[in-house]
């Protein structure tokens, strides 16, 4: 007689809670920053301007022939980050073109037309936590657009996982979803509309 295996998966991110939720025989589930011309371009690493910076990303505050300036800098738990002459700045909540603006708009207390270019380093504000018969449980770091197939791939499965098995379960305004999911229809091109993106 086998025995069964029960677990379960969270999933969290922001200000929202999603879920990955699987609970049957040997199931696995994934839960759910001169003459050379200055940079005036803001980017994201793995995104794009539209990023929203939260508390725990890196970035990268670059400004141009100001090297005193030019930091690589955590996001702290309050949201704010901490710059020379600036001293506290709220970055949390923002993208990196509005954070770039911020900071454009104080500096030209101290500098005749200052030109700043953030770069997020470390997109830390948003985890998938991932347990269950996987080989790699607890969070890991999301991606811009990641769907559940590229969770649970970087998770992988153990010997006993079920992967016709795998729910999402998702919390948005204080309502709870559980969303099916199989593995092994996902792969072979099946259900692509199991494959959501998981934030």
């Amino acid at each position: 007689m086998k025995k069964a295996i029960h677990f379960s998966v969270l999933l969290w991110l922001g200000l929202a809670t999603t879920a990955l939720l699987s609970q049957a025989s040997g199931t696995a589930a994934a839960k759910n920053d001169g003459s050379a011309k200055a940079p005036d371009e803001v980017k994201g690493v793995n995104g794009g301007s539209d990023y929203v910076i939260g508390a725990d990303d890196t970035l990268h505050i670059s400004v141009w022939k100001e090297p005193d300036l030019t930091e690589t800098l955590p996001v702290r738990p309050d949201g704010k980050i901490s710059m020379p002459l600036l001293n506290d700045v709220t970055a949390a909540g923002l993208t990196p073109l509005q954070l770039k603006d911020t900071i454009t708009e104080m500096l030209k207390k101290y500098i005749a037309d200052p030109r700043v270019t953030v770069v997020v380093t470390g997109m830390n504000s948003r985890r998938v936590f991932v347990t269950g018969e996987v080989t790699h449980t607890g969070p890991m770091n999301l991606l811009p657009h990641m769907t559940v197939l590229q969770a649970l791939a970087q998770a992988g499965f153990t010997q006993f996982a079920n992967p016709k098995a795998i729910y999402l379960l998702r919390t948005q305004n204080g309502k709870q979803q559980k969303l099916p999911f199989n593995y092994k229809d996902v792969v072979k091109g099946n259900h692509p509309e199991q494959n959501i993106v998981v934030p």
